[in-house]
Parts: C-alpha cells; sequence; structure tokens
C-alpha cells in the first residue's frame, strides 16, 4: 500500500502564553511564609503528594519539606492519589519513585498507607474519609496542580479541594464519592467534603501549582486553608487562560503519539481532544469536534493503566499488549467511569491504521482529510496538520508554519517515522 492513499502532512508552532517561575525554593519559602505564622516547633506536618505528571514535582516538594525543617517542624510526605498505584500501598509508593520522590531525595519519610478514617458523615448522608497517616500528623498541607477535569466542568475542577475530596480519601473514599458524584452535582459533593476536611482534620494550608502551556511552573500560589474555596475559582480560571489547545477545532481524524495517567487522568486531556461529556463522539457545543481518535502507545509512566482508552475509536496493538487489565478495571470502577476503559480497534500498524481511518471519513480523496497529529494533550506546541488545512493555517497569524506538507514516512512495519 503506498503513500498516495493518505495526506501528506505540514507542522506548525503554536504560541501561548508563557510565565515561569524561576527560583522555586524562594517562592514558595515566600508563598508558605504569607499564610503561616504559627510557631511549628516539633510538629508533624504531612505533606500531599499526588500521582500526575507535575512539573518540577521533586523541586516543589523538597522546597515545601526545607521550608518546614527551617521552621522546626518534621515534615513528613503522605502519597494523597486515591486508588492509583493499583490502590496499594507499595502501589502508591512505586508511582512517587516513579516522580523522582523518595525519601532520600525529599529529605523526610514517606509514609504510604490505604487506611483511611471516617471524619463524619456529610450533610448529603456518605461517609467523609481522610487518610489515616495524614490525620496522625500536627499540620496537614494541601499540595496540588490546578487544572480543568477531565469530565466535570465548574467554578472548582482538579486542585487543592479535589486532592483533600480523592486524594486523601483514597480507595475507599474514592469510590464513595464518585458514587455520590452520580446522584448530586460535583460542585456540591467537592464543597461539602472540603469544607469538612478543612473543618475537621487540621488543614494548615494549600499551596497551588499553576502549569504554563509548555508543562512549566508558571505560578505557585499557598492560601490560608478557610480561604481555599473562595481563592481556587480565580486560579482555576487562570490556568485555563494559558491553557494549550490544538489549532483548529474540527478533524475527521487525531492521531495521539501516546497517552497515559501521567499526562491526564483521562489518558488524553479531554479539555484539548472534547469527549467531555460523551467519551464516544463529541457532543453539540463540543470543541474541539474530532470523529476518529487514534492512539499510537501507552506511556511508560502510566505503568500499563490505559483509563481513558474508550475515548479512542482506533488504536495501534501494541496498545493493547501494554494494558494491565486488573490495574485499568480498577482505576475506572473507583471512578464510577468503565466506559474509559473500552478497547477500541487495534491494528498491527500504523499504516493499516490510517488506510481504514480515511476510508471512514467518507467518498473524499486523501487530500481531502482533515487531521491532526501530536506526540500528546500535554504537548501541542508543535502540531503536524493535513494538507486539507494548508491554506486556512496560512491565513492565521497565530500559526507559523516551519515544514511544508510532505508525505508520511513509514518504517519496514509499517509504523510511523516519528517526526516529534
Amino acid at each position: 500500500m503506498g503513500n498516495d492513499h493518505l495526506p501528506k502532512f505540514f507542522r506548525v508552532r503554536q504560541s501561548f502564553p508563557r510565565p515561569v517561575v524561576t527560583d522555586i525554593p524562594a517562592t514558595i519559602a515566600a508563598q508558605l511564609s504569607s499564610v503561616v505564622q504559627q510557631d511549628l516547633t516539633g510538629q508533624t506536618v504531612a505533606i500531599t503528594v499526588g500521582s500526575r505528571g507535575i512539573a518540577n514535582l521533586p523541586v516543589i516538594v523538597r522546597s515545601c519539606v526545607e521550608f518546614f525543617k527551617a521552621r522546626g517542624a518534621k515534615p513528613k510526605l503522605v502519597p494523597a492519589m486515591g486508588s492509583h498505584g493499583g490502590g496499594t500501598a507499595a502501589g502508591q509508593l512505586g508511582v512517587l519513585e516513579s516522580l523522582g520522590v523518595t525519601e532520600a531525595l525529599m529529605g523526610c519519610p514517606i509514609e504510604s498507607s490505604m487506611d483511611v478514617i471516617v471524619v463524619t458523615q456529610a450533610a448529603e448522608g456518605f461517609p467523609v474519609y481522610f487518610d489515616r497517616v495524614a490525620s496522625q500528623a500536627d499540620q496537614v498541607l494541601v499540595l496540588n496542580r490546578i487544572k480543568p477535569h477531565t469530565r466535570f466542568a465548574g467554578a472548582i475542577e482538579s486542585g487543592l479541594m479535589k486532592m483533600m475530596l480523592i486524594g486523601l480519601g483514597k480507595q475507599q473514599g474514592a469510590e464513595v464519592y464518585h458514587r455520590v458524584i452520580s446522584n448530586y452535582s460535583f460542585d456540591q459533593i467537592v464543597r461539602s467534603v472540603a469544607q469538612t476536611v478543612v473543618q475537621r482534620c487540621k488543614i494548615l494550608a494549600g499551596l497551588a501549582i499553576l502549569e504554563n502551556a509548555y508543562e512549566e511552573t508558571a505560578s505557585l500560589v499557598a492560601v490560608k486553608a478557610n480561604e481555599i474555596e473562595s481563592v481556587e475559582p480565580s486560579l482555576l480560571a487562570q490556568v485555563k487562560a494559558w491553557m494549550p489547545k490544538l489549532p483548529f477545532d474540527h478533524a475527521e481524524l487525531l492521531i495521539v503519539d501516546q497517552m497515559g495517567k501521567n499526562i491526564s487522568g483521562t489518558g488524553m486531556d479531554t479539555n484539548v481532544v472534547g469527549r467531555k461529556y460523551n467519551d464516544i463522539a463529541a457532543v453539540n457545543g463540543d470543541k474541539p469536534n474530532l470523529h476518529h481518535i487514534y492512539v499510537r502507545s501507552l506511556t511508560e509512566a502510566t505503568h500499563g493503566n490505559a483509563s481513558g482508552i474508550g475515548l479512542a475509536q482506533m488504536c495501534h496493538r501494541r496498545v493493547v499488549d501494554a494494558i494491565d487489565r486488573e490495574v485499568t478495571r480498577n482505576n475506572c470502577i473507583t471512578a464510577c467511569h468503565v466506559s474509559a476503559g473500552a478497547i477500541p480497534l487495534d491494528f498491527p500498524n500504523d499504516r493499516e491504521a490510517l488506510k481504514i481511518a480515511c476510508d471512514m471519513a467518507g467518498y473524499i480523496q486523501p487530500s481531502q482529510l482533515t487531521a491532526m497529529w501530536i506526540r500528546d494533550t500535554l504537548s501541542l506546541d508543535e502540531v503536524e496538520c493535513s494538507e486539507a488545512f494548508f491554506n486556512a493555517a496560512k491565513d492565521n497569524s497565530q500559526l507559523e508554519i516551519i515544514a511544508p506538507p510532505s508525505p508520511l514516512q513509514f518504517d519496514a512495519n509499517g509504523d510511523l517515522v516519528a517526526r516529534f
């Protein structure tokens, strides 16, 4: 099969806002000093650490540890990642190690446990869970990145309050809260649980991490515990203003080199690919509107967790071979999002998959196929686009064409030769 059945692709470069924190330790020290004034001598401070691929995470965590040590406190790290890491204490330690967060590098203990306490009954009638290790500390620093959620839209999405809900709720909390969200709105449940946790669980403060479109630390903001709920919406709005996006808001096909939990909770960020309200197809108002998504691989850091693969209609066979079925199943059930684990049609190589994708686009010539090709949903500064977009790209002052249309190249196995 020759390349005459496939469109040519050209490359564009996009520019997004790029604020950057140049001195992370100094910024964290200044921010935490502005909200932590009490004497902490001899007190234990539990610092939450999640499982996402946060830029500069080891530096950020170590800087928090050093701040509390300088105040005479005894910091310790608590994995706060719901059911991730296979829902085991050892698995969550392994996730932190893979992110560069170890006792030796951080200079403090990491206490990983899946045990929880029941804090109280929420007003809606369900138990509020809290990590047992964190509950035994004198103070808790809630550390997390602020970003849009992949399934829920509102003033509060993924951030400090969600960390108190899902992260510190561990497996039991994550299971209960995701079920309850089927009966109430996410906004109501996240506020209900977070308010209870702040009031009853010795939350000292929050430290919000904001990233720019280039996966860089754009801002670090410390927030007093009783102000987290009022401040977080403005931080989310700021992140949304910096967010990357695809260069075009529609396409017959999106090719994704890699997906994984280190990239997004759904493997591919639905704020980038759409499908936030319907896994299998765009709905009215969805941007972008993508007809088919083809995934080429799982990231190594996802450890076989393919939650979110159900958003794709097609994938390379190596994706299926790399899936850890038990881990993926556990994550999808805990999140009450079983369709996220549905396995799409798999193909032995890229050439065959792309030929089928072209055929499914209708009775059109390859040159008419609208398609984009990205490394992953975090890497959008450069995007490969099919030649059908060429004139539109030339007319768009926000796009720089950096490589003209050229045929796709394949190796001996029929797989794409990397352009990224």
